[in-house]
């Protein structure tokens, strides 16, 4: 642990460190990206900063104190919603901590659908109110996954099961406020890090488009889309997404993994 943040390390090899979305579990990653990892010869650093409304400045700290806890040379950072807005602000203030990085499910900019729901959010918050689990588990079911999945009667069933007991457990972060997304595209055309954005075709909550502005403000980056997946693609088609992103970390310059190079 390190200024608070609790990390947990998979496998051994070359380091990779997976930033959650604002859930805040590292644990979201255990099931599908941790194995993939550490099958190719990963060694994979997850953490959990909390279910509560942090900016993306605030989550880039606690990644901060673990790369440098853990003594890691520069190393792939992979950030999905709020961890990969956590990772480009990481690439501005401390790029030699990463050597590459994959942003899923991001943004540079606000948008009409996205401050409505932060409105929306604030309002729900600020009336006291509470959502039973049932329904919180029907509008993250809605938010958060592609049509494909929904016209799969046995896939709903699971994943409300999932987001159901997420509520009961105070881990959903659905319907907390969240800071506002302020305009930083001007800022990531400093960003040299190289760089893979993927955006998810479904995603209401951070559109696929907007993670391509993002791409396309940093030179040099490359951008991959996934057809039928929404917010949580990474869960829903984690195959194919894992394919993409081991495709890109092979791209990467390897770095001695004992070697700490972390200013």
């Amino acid at each position: 642990m390190s200024g608070g943040t609790a990390y947990t390390v998979h496998g051994s090899g070359r380091p990779v460190v997976l930033v959650a979305g604002a859930g805040g579990t590292g644990r979201i990653w255990e099931h599908h990206q941790v194995p993939a990892l550490t099958a190719a010869g990963h060694r994979v650093i997850t953490f959990g900063h909390g279910t509560g409304g942090c900016s993306a400045g605030e989550l880039a700290a606690g990644v901060r104190d673990v790369v440098t806890a853990l003594g890691l040379p520069p190393c792939p950072l992979v950030g999905h919603s709020l961890g990969a807005l956590a990772v480009q602000e990481l690439l501005l203030t401390d790029p030699h901590l990463a050597s590459g990085a994959v942003l899923a499910a991001t943004r540079g900019r606000p948008d009409a659908v996205g401050d409505a729901l932060a409105r929306a959010e604030a309002a729900y918050v600020a009336a006291g109110s509470r959502l039973p689990p049932e329904y919180e588990a029907f509008v993250r079911l809605v938010q958060n996954l592609s049509p494909r999945t929904l016209a799969d009667e046995g896939a709903v069933a699971e994943w409300l099961d999932l987001f159901e007991i997420a509520s009961l457990g105070g881990t959903s972060a659905a319907h907390r406020p969240h800071p506002p997304v302020p305009n930083r595209l001007a800022a990531y055309r400093r960003i040299t890090t190289p760089l893979l954005v993927v955006g998810f075709a479904d995603d209401v909550l951070a559109p696929a488009h907007l993670g391509r502005e993002v791409a396309a403000a940093v030179a040099g980056a490359r951008y991959t889309q996934l057809a039928d997946t929404g917010h949580l693609g990474f869960l829903e088609r984690p195959d194919v997404f894992n394919t993409v992103l081991l495709d890109f970390l092979a791209t990467l310059p390897t770095t001695d993994p004992g070697a700490s190079r972390v200013h």
